[in-house]
Protein backbone atom coordinates (compact mmCIF):
# COMPACT_ATOMS: atom_id res chain seq x y z
CA UNK A 1 0.00 0.00 0.00
CA UNK A 2 1.41 3.73 -0.53
CA UNK A 3 0.01 7.19 -0.27
CA UNK A 4 -0.65 8.81 -3.66
CA UNK A 5 -0.41 12.89 -3.47
CA UNK A 6 -0.75 15.76 -6.28
CA UNK A 7 0.36 19.11 -5.47
CA UNK A 8 -0.46 21.61 -8.56
CA UNK A 9 -1.13 18.84 -11.14
CA UNK A 10 -2.01 20.57 -14.48
CA UNK A 11 -1.58 18.74 -17.98
CA UNK A 12 -1.88 20.67 -21.37
CA UNK A 13 -2.25 19.23 -24.75
CA UNK A 14 -0.57 21.55 -27.67
CA UNK A 15 -1.20 24.61 -24.94
CA UNK A 16 -4.76 23.34 -24.38
CA UNK A 17 -5.89 22.84 -20.84
CA UNK A 18 -6.92 19.34 -19.69
CA UNK A 19 -6.04 18.98 -16.01
CA UNK A 20 -5.70 22.29 -13.92
CA UNK A 21 -4.73 22.69 -10.51
CA UNK A 22 -5.11 19.23 -9.61
CA UNK A 23 -4.04 18.99 -5.21
CA UNK A 24 -5.31 15.81 -4.65
CA UNK A 25 -4.05 13.24 -1.49
CA UNK A 26 -4.87 9.65 -1.60
CA UNK A 27 -4.67 8.08 1.97
CA UNK A 28 -2.92 4.07 2.20
CA UNK A 29 -5.31 1.48 1.51
CA UNK A 30 -8.26 4.05 0.53
CA UNK A 31 -10.58 3.49 -2.56
CA UNK A 32 -10.51 6.55 -4.45
CA UNK A 33 -13.19 7.30 -7.12
CA UNK A 34 -12.74 9.82 -10.47
CA UNK A 35 -15.93 10.79 -11.66
CA UNK A 36 -17.38 13.17 -14.08
CA UNK A 37 -18.96 13.71 -17.74
CA UNK A 38 -17.08 12.41 -20.71
CA UNK A 39 -13.71 14.95 -21.09
CA UNK A 40 -13.71 16.21 -18.04
CA UNK A 41 -9.89 14.92 -17.74
CA UNK A 42 -10.44 11.68 -15.25
CA UNK A 43 -8.79 9.37 -17.54
CA UNK A 44 -5.90 11.73 -18.11
CA UNK A 45 -5.33 11.83 -14.30
CA UNK A 46 -5.16 8.31 -14.23
CA UNK A 47 -2.61 8.47 -16.70
CA UNK A 48 -0.46 10.98 -15.25
CA UNK A 49 -0.82 8.89 -11.85
CA UNK A 50 0.48 5.69 -14.03
CA UNK A 51 3.05 7.19 -15.90
CA UNK A 52 0.98 6.55 -19.82
CA UNK A 53 0.87 10.92 -19.99
CA UNK A 54 3.54 13.21 -18.94
CA UNK A 55 2.83 16.30 -16.36
CA UNK A 56 2.94 19.67 -17.63
CA UNK A 57 3.57 21.44 -14.01
CA UNK A 58 3.33 20.06 -10.61
CA UNK A 59 4.32 17.08 -8.63
CA UNK A 60 3.75 13.69 -8.21
CA UNK A 61 4.50 11.56 -5.32
CA UNK A 62 3.65 7.74 -4.66
CA UNK A 63 4.49 7.22 -0.94
CA UNK A 64 7.38 9.73 -0.48
CA UNK A 65 8.86 9.57 -3.59
CA UNK A 66 8.28 12.01 -6.72
CA UNK A 67 7.50 10.00 -9.74
CA UNK A 68 7.33 13.09 -12.19
CA UNK A 69 10.61 11.70 -14.36
CA UNK A 70 10.13 7.80 -13.30
CA UNK A 71 8.40 5.66 -16.38
CA UNK A 72 5.46 3.65 -15.49
CA UNK A 73 7.99 0.31 -14.73
CA UNK A 74 8.96 2.49 -11.52
CA UNK A 75 6.18 3.65 -10.17
CA UNK A 76 4.93 0.44 -8.57
CA UNK A 77 1.48 1.12 -9.87
CA UNK A 78 -0.80 -1.73 -12.11
CA UNK A 79 -3.43 -0.16 -14.09
CA UNK A 80 -6.67 -2.16 -15.12
CA UNK A 81 -8.12 -1.02 -18.62
CA UNK A 82 -11.48 -0.91 -20.21
CA UNK A 83 -10.13 -3.40 -22.29
CA UNK A 84 -9.24 -7.18 -21.09
CA UNK A 85 -6.44 -7.81 -23.96
CA UNK A 86 -6.02 -10.79 -22.84
CA UNK A 87 -3.98 -13.37 -25.32
CA UNK A 88 -6.44 -15.42 -26.85
CA UNK A 89 -3.96 -18.52 -26.98
CA UNK A 90 -2.62 -18.61 -23.55
CA UNK A 91 -4.30 -20.12 -20.89
CA UNK A 92 -5.78 -18.24 -17.54
CA UNK A 93 -2.49 -18.82 -15.69
CA UNK A 94 -0.55 -18.17 -18.53
CA UNK A 95 -2.20 -14.84 -18.85
CA UNK A 96 -1.45 -13.89 -15.40
CA UNK A 97 1.99 -15.07 -15.38
CA UNK A 98 3.17 -13.30 -18.53
CA UNK A 99 4.16 -9.66 -17.20
CA UNK A 100 6.12 -11.63 -14.35
CA UNK A 101 8.11 -13.81 -17.37
CA UNK A 102 8.80 -10.32 -19.44
CA UNK A 103 10.08 -9.10 -15.64
CA UNK A 104 12.67 -12.56 -15.24
CA UNK A 105 10.61 -13.64 -11.55
CA UNK A 106 11.31 -16.71 -10.98
CA UNK A 107 9.21 -19.80 -11.35
CA UNK A 108 7.99 -20.53 -7.89
CA UNK A 109 7.60 -16.87 -7.38
CA UNK A 110 5.37 -16.80 -9.78
CA UNK A 111 3.55 -19.90 -8.88
CA UNK A 112 3.05 -18.34 -5.88
CA UNK A 113 1.33 -14.98 -6.93
CA UNK A 114 -0.74 -16.50 -9.49
CA UNK A 115 -2.18 -19.14 -6.68
CA UNK A 116 -2.60 -16.37 -4.21
CA UNK A 117 -4.11 -14.05 -6.93
CA UNK A 118 -6.56 -17.11 -8.09
CA UNK A 119 -7.86 -18.02 -4.79
CA UNK A 120 -8.90 -14.01 -3.77
CA UNK A 121 -10.83 -13.80 -7.15
CA UNK A 122 -11.97 -17.46 -7.22
CA UNK A 123 -10.48 -18.38 -10.78
CA UNK A 124 -8.15 -21.16 -8.94
CA UNK A 125 -10.43 -23.99 -10.97
CA UNK A 126 -10.31 -21.75 -14.26
CA UNK A 127 -6.39 -21.42 -14.56
CA UNK A 128 -5.96 -24.01 -17.48
CA UNK A 129 -8.89 -22.42 -19.45
CA UNK A 130 -8.50 -20.18 -22.34
CA UNK A 131 -9.99 -16.83 -22.54
CA UNK A 132 -12.84 -17.87 -25.44
CA UNK A 133 -14.12 -20.24 -22.83
CA UNK A 134 -14.84 -17.80 -20.45
CA UNK A 135 -17.20 -15.19 -19.45
CA UNK A 136 -17.23 -11.48 -19.71
CA UNK A 137 -16.97 -11.08 -15.68
CA UNK A 138 -14.21 -13.99 -15.17
CA UNK A 139 -12.41 -12.51 -18.29
CA UNK A 140 -12.57 -8.97 -16.28
CA UNK A 141 -11.56 -11.40 -12.98
CA UNK A 142 -8.21 -12.63 -15.11
CA UNK A 143 -7.18 -8.82 -16.10
CA UNK A 144 -7.41 -7.88 -12.57
CA UNK A 145 -5.51 -11.09 -11.56
CA UNK A 146 -2.54 -10.22 -14.31
CA UNK A 147 -2.49 -6.75 -12.59
CA UNK A 148 -2.20 -8.47 -8.77
CA UNK A 149 -0.01 -10.76 -9.47
CA UNK A 150 2.97 -7.71 -10.31
CA UNK A 151 2.27 -6.76 -6.43
CA UNK A 152 1.89 -3.21 -6.78
CA UNK A 153 1.83 -0.52 -4.36
CA UNK A 154 -1.85 1.49 -6.08
CA UNK A 155 -3.89 -0.66 -8.56
CA UNK A 156 -5.20 1.91 -10.41
CA UNK A 157 -8.87 0.68 -13.06
CA UNK A 158 -9.89 2.76 -16.05
CA UNK A 159 -13.54 2.33 -16.47
CA UNK A 160 -13.02 -1.48 -16.19
CA UNK A 161 -16.81 -2.61 -15.91
CA UNK A 162 -18.40 -0.65 -19.19
CA UNK A 163 -17.79 -3.92 -21.59
CA UNK A 164 -20.27 -5.72 -19.13
CA UNK A 165 -23.95 -6.30 -18.96
CA UNK A 166 -26.14 -4.33 -16.67
CA UNK A 167 -26.09 -8.03 -14.47
CA UNK A 168 -22.53 -8.99 -14.78
CA UNK A 169 -21.81 -5.02 -13.77
CA UNK A 170 -23.38 -5.35 -10.51
CA UNK A 171 -21.72 -8.53 -9.70
CA UNK A 172 -18.03 -7.35 -10.54
CA UNK A 173 -18.73 -3.88 -8.39
CA UNK A 174 -19.88 -6.44 -5.75
CA UNK A 175 -16.54 -8.60 -6.44
CA UNK A 176 -13.94 -5.41 -6.54
CA UNK A 177 -15.35 -3.66 -3.17
CA UNK A 178 -14.78 -7.53 -1.48
CA UNK A 179 -11.11 -7.54 -3.52
CA UNK A 180 -10.57 -4.32 -1.36
CA UNK A 181 -11.98 -5.54 1.70
CA UNK A 182 -9.53 -8.05 1.74
CA UNK A 183 -6.38 -6.43 0.37
CA UNK A 184 -6.82 -2.84 1.72
CA UNK A 185 -4.52 -1.54 -1.35
CA UNK A 186 -4.61 1.70 -2.24
CA UNK A 187 -7.21 2.06 -5.45
CA UNK A 188 -8.05 4.66 -7.83
CA UNK A 189 -10.81 4.08 -9.88
CA UNK A 190 -12.40 6.03 -13.23
CA UNK A 191 -15.84 5.52 -14.18
CA UNK A 192 -18.38 8.02 -15.58
CA UNK A 193 -21.12 6.03 -13.60
CA UNK A 194 -22.02 7.67 -10.43
CA UNK A 195 -23.86 4.58 -9.23
CA UNK A 196 -20.03 2.30 -9.55
CA UNK A 197 -18.72 6.15 -7.71
CA UNK A 198 -21.27 5.70 -4.76
CA UNK A 199 -21.33 1.92 -4.17
CA UNK A 200 -17.17 1.37 -4.25
CA UNK A 201 -15.76 4.65 -3.16
CA UNK A 202 -14.46 5.87 0.04
CA UNK A 203 -14.11 9.22 -1.55
CA UNK A 204 -15.37 10.23 -4.58
CA UNK A 205 -13.32 13.18 -6.76
CA UNK A 206 -15.58 14.66 -8.91
CA UNK A 207 -14.09 16.86 -11.74
CA UNK A 208 -15.90 19.38 -14.10
CA UNK A 209 -13.72 20.87 -17.11
CA UNK A 210 -10.02 19.20 -15.87
CA UNK A 211 -10.69 20.63 -12.12
CA UNK A 212 -11.82 19.45 -8.69
CA UNK A 213 -15.45 20.42 -8.36
CA UNK A 214 -15.77 18.80 -4.78
CA UNK A 215 -13.80 15.73 -2.76
CA UNK A 216 -15.77 14.03 -0.22
CA UNK A 217 -17.51 10.79 1.22
CA UNK A 218 -20.54 9.70 -1.38
CA UNK A 219 -23.12 10.97 1.10
CA UNK A 220 -21.64 13.86 1.96
CA UNK A 221 -21.61 14.93 -1.82
CA UNK A 222 -25.20 13.34 -2.26
CA UNK A 223 -26.06 15.44 1.11
CA UNK A 224 -24.00 18.20 0.92
CA UNK A 225 -22.85 19.22 -2.55
CA UNK A 226 -20.93 22.17 -2.57
CA UNK A 227 -21.91 23.29 -5.71
CA UNK A 228 -25.01 23.29 -8.50
CA UNK A 229 -22.70 20.87 -10.37
CA UNK A 230 -22.06 18.18 -8.08
CA UNK A 231 -25.33 18.37 -6.68
CA UNK A 232 -26.58 17.85 -10.44
CA UNK A 233 -24.53 15.18 -11.16
CA UNK A 234 -24.48 13.23 -8.07
CA UNK A 235 -27.84 11.47 -7.70
CA UNK A 236 -30.37 9.87 -9.58
CA UNK A 237 -32.74 11.18 -11.04
CA UNK A 238 -30.69 14.57 -11.27
CA UNK A 239 -31.87 16.94 -8.67
CA UNK A 240 -34.84 19.45 -9.73
CA UNK A 241 -33.47 23.11 -9.82
CA UNK A 242 -35.82 26.05 -9.29
CA UNK A 243 -35.58 29.74 -10.42
CA UNK A 244 -36.14 31.81 -7.20
CA UNK A 245 -35.11 35.46 -5.53
CA UNK A 246 -33.67 35.90 -2.17
CA UNK A 247 -36.67 37.47 0.03
CA UNK A 248 -34.47 37.69 3.43
CA UNK A 249 -31.24 36.30 3.56
CA UNK A 250 -29.97 35.11 7.45
CA UNK A 251 -27.64 32.87 9.19
CA UNK A 252 -29.71 29.94 10.35
CA UNK A 253 -32.84 30.83 8.13
CA UNK A 254 -33.31 32.37 4.55
CA UNK A 255 -36.55 33.09 3.61
CA UNK A 256 -36.34 32.95 -0.43
CA UNK A 257 -39.44 33.34 -2.89
CA UNK A 258 -41.08 31.36 -5.12
CA UNK A 259 -41.99 31.50 -8.85
CA UNK A 260 -45.64 32.52 -8.41
CA UNK A 261 -44.45 34.54 -5.34
CA UNK A 262 -45.24 32.02 -2.44
CA UNK A 263 -42.67 32.73 0.48
CA UNK A 264 -40.45 29.36 1.77
CA UNK A 265 -38.10 29.51 4.83
CA UNK A 266 -34.78 26.81 4.33
CA UNK A 267 -32.59 26.34 6.87
CA UNK A 268 -29.31 27.05 5.11
CA UNK A 269 -27.03 30.30 5.66
CA UNK A 270 -26.98 32.99 2.99
CA UNK A 271 -25.52 35.44 4.76
CA UNK A 272 -23.35 38.59 1.84
CA UNK A 273 -25.83 37.86 -0.52
CA UNK A 274 -28.15 40.83 -0.68
CA UNK A 275 -31.97 40.55 -1.13
CA UNK A 276 -33.62 40.66 -3.83
CA UNK A 277 -30.36 38.24 -6.03
CA UNK A 278 -31.15 35.90 -8.37
CA UNK A 279 -31.15 32.24 -6.64
CA UNK A 280 -31.53 28.76 -7.60
CA UNK A 281 -33.47 26.26 -5.55
CA UNK A 282 -32.45 22.44 -5.52
CA UNK A 283 -34.51 19.06 -4.31
CA UNK A 284 -33.89 15.97 -4.99
CA UNK A 285 -37.02 13.96 -7.03
CA UNK A 286 -37.06 11.43 -3.58
CA UNK A 287 -37.18 14.56 -1.25
CA UNK A 288 -40.33 16.29 -2.65
CA UNK A 289 -43.06 15.73 -0.42
CA UNK A 290 -47.35 14.97 -0.85
CA UNK A 291 -48.49 18.64 -1.99
CA UNK A 292 -50.81 18.11 1.34
CA UNK A 293 -48.48 17.65 3.16
CA UNK A 294 -46.28 20.22 2.07
CA UNK A 295 -45.26 24.14 3.67
CA UNK A 296 -45.23 24.93 -0.39
CA UNK A 297 -46.01 23.69 -3.39
CA UNK A 298 -45.59 24.35 -7.10
CA UNK A 299 -48.33 23.37 -9.62
CA UNK A 300 -47.48 21.42 -12.46
CA UNK A 301 -49.23 19.02 -15.54
CA UNK A 302 -47.72 15.41 -15.94
CA UNK A 303 -45.54 14.68 -19.03
CA UNK A 304 -44.79 10.76 -18.73
CA UNK A 305 -44.73 8.44 -16.08
CA UNK A 306 -42.25 5.80 -15.22
CA UNK A 307 -43.56 2.36 -13.37
CA UNK A 308 -40.34 0.55 -12.33
CA UNK A 309 -41.67 -1.58 -9.89
CA UNK A 310 -40.23 -0.42 -6.65
CA UNK A 311 -40.70 3.15 -7.64
CA UNK A 312 -42.49 5.09 -9.94
CA UNK A 313 -40.78 8.33 -11.88
CA UNK A 314 -43.06 11.16 -12.70
CA UNK A 315 -41.86 14.00 -15.25
CA UNK A 316 -43.86 17.35 -14.43
CA UNK A 317 -44.00 20.47 -16.65
CA UNK A 318 -44.14 23.35 -13.89
CA UNK A 319 -46.00 26.24 -13.93
CA UNK A 320 -43.17 29.11 -14.70
CA UNK A 321 -40.72 26.75 -13.81
CA UNK A 322 -40.08 24.46 -16.79
CA UNK A 323 -39.56 20.64 -16.46
CA UNK A 324 -39.07 18.63 -12.90
CA UNK A 325 -39.14 14.89 -11.51
CA UNK A 326 -40.74 13.50 -8.67
CA UNK A 327 -39.98 9.96 -7.38
CA UNK A 328 -43.52 8.43 -5.66
CA UNK A 329 -43.71 4.70 -4.17
CA UNK A 330 -43.95 1.97 -7.01
CA UNK A 331 -47.89 1.43 -6.54
CA UNK A 332 -49.12 4.94 -6.19
CA UNK A 333 -52.07 5.19 -8.54
CA UNK A 334 -51.33 8.47 -10.69
CA UNK A 335 -53.99 9.77 -13.31
CA UNK A 336 -51.94 11.52 -15.72
CA UNK A 337 -54.78 13.64 -16.83
CA UNK A 338 -55.29 15.24 -13.84
CA UNK A 339 -53.05 18.64 -12.63
CA UNK A 340 -50.25 17.63 -10.00
CA UNK A 341 -48.08 19.72 -8.01
CA UNK A 342 -44.59 19.23 -6.55
CA UNK A 343 -44.47 19.54 -2.62
CA UNK A 344 -41.21 21.05 -0.99
CA UNK A 345 -39.80 20.29 2.51
CA UNK A 346 -37.80 23.03 3.53
CA UNK A 347 -35.28 20.47 5.33
CA UNK A 348 -34.41 19.06 2.25
CA UNK A 349 -34.01 22.04 -0.26
CA UNK A 350 -30.46 23.38 -1.14
CA UNK A 351 -29.69 27.35 -2.44
CA UNK A 352 -27.19 28.26 -4.40
CA UNK A 353 -25.91 31.24 -5.57
CA UNK A 354 -25.55 32.94 -9.19
CA UNK A 355 -21.99 31.60 -9.27
CA UNK A 356 -23.17 28.43 -8.88
CA UNK A 357 -22.09 27.97 -5.02
CA UNK A 358 -24.07 26.55 -2.34
CA UNK A 359 -25.31 28.11 0.68
CA UNK A 360 -24.00 26.37 3.71
CA UNK A 361 -26.94 23.94 4.80
CA UNK A 362 -28.09 23.43 8.50
CA UNK A 363 -28.62 19.92 7.84
CA UNK A 364 -27.70 18.01 10.53
CA UNK A 365 -29.91 20.33 12.90
CA UNK A 366 -32.74 19.13 10.92
CA UNK A 367 -32.24 15.50 11.91
CA UNK A 368 -30.91 13.87 9.31
CA UNK A 369 -27.46 11.86 9.23
CA UNK A 370 -25.08 12.29 6.56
Amino acid sequence: MSTVTLKNVSKNYAGVPVSQNIDLQIDNGEFVVFVGPSGCGKSTLLRMIAGLEEISSGELYIGDVCVNDKPPSERSVGMVFQSYALYPHLTVAENMAFGLKLAKTERAEIERRIESAARILQLDKLLERKPKDLSGGQRQRVAIGRTMVREPKVLLFDEPLSNLDAGLRVQMRIEIASLHRRLRSTMIYVTHDQVEAMTLADKIVVLDGGRIAQVGAPLELYHYPGNRFVAGFIGSPQMNFIDVSLHRPGERLTEIRLPGGQLLAIPVDSRGIEAGAAMTLGIRPEHCLDPEQAEARLPGTPRAVERLGDQTLVYLELEGVGPATLRLEGDVPIDERKPMALGLDPNRCHLFSSDGNACPRHYREAGFAD
